[in-house]
């Protein structure tokens, strides 16, 4: 069993390459929607953000306003880092879980691969790419924000790990709208 993080910037298409895999029937997390299930269920979690973030972040209902938050957090790198602080270990606890009960493969789709640790967990890293345009307008036809927005989450995304940090076999996975995707995988696959 091996853990694979499916990496790539905010419009890569990282959830293209996730649901392939699942309907091969891969076992895959999707980071973003896991980080929130944790934060919405994590009293600890919701207090420290109100604490060291921004009281407002949390309702009064306890709820995370999360545009709130995303405006605080992508617009100050010191506020991003202390909120991935907070999150991250809890998300790669329950990762760990996981992977310990999977059978076969568990895919982790993350965007935020070396700042949120997992790759020192992971066994393989498949980052998909394309060109910076066609992200930025895929994510602005796809959320509704403006180009200026997506341009702050693609530059909180960092792929470059310090050059000590852990660094697992790369591949490659290009989704540019040109290339087929599946003999990509398939080729990857067979890697593994």
């Amino acid at each position: 069993m091996k853990i694979v993080a499916v990496t790539g910037g905010i419009g890569s298409g990282k959830s293209v390459v996730s649901r392939i895999l699942r309907m091969r029937g891969f076992a895959v997390v999707d980071t973003d929607s896991h980080a929130k299930a944790i934060m919405d269920a994590d009293e600890e979690i919701k207090r420290r953000i109100a604490d060291e973030i921004c009281a407002e972040a949390i309702g009064a209902d306890g709820a995370i306003d999360r545009p709130r938050l995303a405006a605080v957090v992508f617009a100050d790198a010191e506020m991003l880092a202390r909120l991935n602080g907070i999150v991250h270990g809890k998300v790669r606890e329950s990762i760990a879980r996981m992977a310990a009960e999977a059978r076969g493969h568990l895919f982790v789709e993350t965007a935020i691969f070396f700042q949120s640790g997992l790759n020192r967990m992971a066994d393989a890293e498949w980052r998909v790419v394309c060109p910076d345009e066609l992200r930025v307008e895929r994510v602005m036809r796809r959320n509704g924000i403006s180009r200026s927005q997506v341009l702050e989450r693609i530059a909180s995304q960092n792929f470059e790990p310090a050059p000590d940090e852990v660094r697992p076999p790369l591949t490659l996975i290009v989704n540019d709208g040109r290339q087929p995707i599946l003999p990509q995988l398939d080729a990857a696959l067979t890697q593994l």
